[in-house]
């Protein structure tokens, strides 16, 4: 077999509006092979990933994505860390390449689990898909009374376990933000586990972001996530080193399996977060995942927005049975809602669970997806480089 096909699809909503929220649009990945289809999602601006993938050669270490992907052999799941290889090697210098290439490689293991009638969780090494607990993700309310009341809905869902971030943690004063963290623990209960991200809101500056620790502490904050940007090691390890009671969290950011274990490593951080759909794919995941088991670092999924990204970011943690902690997004807008729908509900227990299905084990719904689909082309020297393919 080889890759006959690999296409783009962008996904929006009619309005994208200026908030942290990843939902709001989409890049679908579709490739084709021996009459079979994987489905992959990037997370990434649409436009700049779809411009990666064919826009022409630069030089011989820029070269567009595809042209190590389309015509490679596929024959065994061996072919999929060789051709991520192959892209790296030859389009290196092109920063948008790692995002890219992530949905390529999940839509190459879903294709890989349907050929073999295996899922991807048992093709990338794992006996068991262990059960989860699934975290709610949901932004901070504007005042400490709507996160109270958004916690208590919450609670009331069947969550066991939420975390809060961004919104208007860490623009104001410390007590402003230790007001959000109390109400939070209020609704959520004494046995709930709270977790906050401060979604690189103090940059670099360790001073402010210690000024949390008391408030965090006093709260039982599981983690504090992201206190800073992903390449700011060195003041991840300094408060780490003054945070013995709040552990730090963070790697979302990671464009590949290197920088999310520096983060481990150099950042002292005791869960690392990572998105399959911006660290290269299930494979480069799968090896931070190893490397986090080998280490004593929790591995925990990043993700915010459909059932597709959430199949494909606990593959590679799914057979560790002793990290369980999962995210699991609750506020997405309705385009990432209807991309895959809702595959893995909490079971009895508020618990998830991959499933055996081959690959992912989730089906694109293309006939919803049809209202999301902005017709796009991109022309060079007058030549047509893309136009959006029929989504079927």
């Amino acid at each position: 077999m080889k890759i006959e096909s690999v296409d783009f699809f962008y996904l929006s909503m009619p309005e994208v509006l200026d908030v942290g929220d990843g939902s709001q649009d989409a890049l679908l990945v579709r490739v084709e092979s021996g009459g079979i289809v994987g489905w992959g999602e990037c997370e990434t601006s649409p436009l700049t990933s779809i411009a990666s993938a064919l826009a022409p050669m630069s030089h011989s270490a820029c070269k567009p994505v595809l042209a190590s992907v389309l015509g490679q052999r596929f024959d065994d799941p061996s072919d999929i860390a060789r051709i991520g290889d192959l892209v790296r090697a030859n389009s290196f210098d092109q920063l948008q390449m790692d995002h890219t290439l992530s949905g390529i490689d999940i839509a190459l293991w879903d294709l890989m689990g349907k050929k073999l009638g295996e899922p991807a969780w048992r093709l990338v090494g794992y006996e068991n898909s262990y059960r989860k607990r699934p975290y709610a993700s949901v932004l901070f309310g504007d005042t400490p009374e709507e996160t109270h009341a958004k916690v208590s809905r919450i609670r009331q869902a069947g969550f066991s376990a939420v975390k809060l971030g961004w919104g208007p943690f860490g623009r104001g004063t410390a007590k402003e933000d230790a007001a959000q963290v109390h109400a939070a623990r209020e609704a959520l209960g004494a046995d709930g586990t709270l977790l906050v991200d401060a979604g690189t809101v103090f940059a670099e500056d360790v001073a402010s972001a210690a000024e949390r620790l008391e408030a965090l502490s006093e709260a039982r904050v599981h983690w504090f996530e992201e206190p800073f940007h992903n390449y700011a090691l060195e003041e991840y390890g300094q408060l780490a080193s003054t945070s013995p009671r709040v552990a730090l969290a963070g790697g979302e950011g990671s464009h590949n399996a290197h920088q999310a274990v520096h983060m481990m490593r150099q950042g002292g951080v005791k869960f690392i977060q990572v998105d399959t759909g911006r660290i290269g794919g299930i494979t480069a995941a799968k090896q931070v995942a190893d490397q986090a088991v080998a280490l004593g670092v929790t591995y925990v999924n990043h993700t915010f927005t459909s059932g597709l990204a959430l199949a494909a970011s606990v593959v590679p943690f799914a057979g560790i049975e002793d990290h369980v902690i999962c995210e699991y997004p609750v506020e997405s807008r309705s385009l990432a809602q209807e991309i895959a729908g809702n595959p893995f509900p909490l079971d009895a227990d508020g618990m998830i669970r991959l499933n055996d299905e081959p690959g992912l084990g989730v089906q694109v719904d293309v006939a919803a997806l049809q209202k999301y689909l902005v017709p796009t082309e991109i022309r060079v020297g007058g030549k047509l480089l893309y136009q959006t393919p029929i989504l079927k």
